[in-house]
């Protein structure tokens, strides 16, 4: 495997609009090609397309993980740390309303990480990591 490969990622939205402003203006994302019902960005080097689809009424589910509410499914990046440390006070600045603030886990111990997440206006969750050590990702 040896090398990052960029991944491709398709999301539904109901608010195509509000959706393509939000990954455009919020997370700075560069727009690439669009239609009438979709749209490409650049998200942190990879694909990631936002489809229209009729809003629904299914629930949202989360999983407990160190005492807060993970939101299931969700989607995001591993930046590298400083990446990351920009980024959360670039989203605080812009009013971005965290389902789980910034925060760091297993401080101190293998696998130290930053992590933070957020709903996009059409509800999914997006989770940013940053780790201390890349060379950790894995580890166990």
């Amino acid at each position: 495997m040896g090398t990052l490969t960029p991944f491709h990622v398709a999301i539904p939205v109901h608010n195509l609009s509000e959706c393509r402003e939000f990954y455009r203006e919020v997370l700075e994302c560069e727009e690439g090609r669009s239609s009438d019902h979709w749209v490409d960005f650049n998200f942190f080097g990879h694909q990631l397309v936002i489809h229209y689809k009729p809003k629904s009424e299914e629930t949202l589910h989360t999983n407990p993980v160190d005492g807060k509410d993970v939101p299931v499914p969700h989607y995001g990046v591993v930046l590298l740390w400083d990446d990351f440390q920009a980024l959360a006070d670039t989203l605080k600045s812009k009013g971005v309303s965290f389902v789980i603030e910034p925060y760091i886990r297993f401080k101190g111990l293998v696998g130290e990480q930053a992590t933070m997440f957020f709903y996009d206006p059409a509800g999914n969750a997006l989770e940013f990591k940053a780790f201390r050590n890349m060379d950790q990702l894995f580890a166990k």
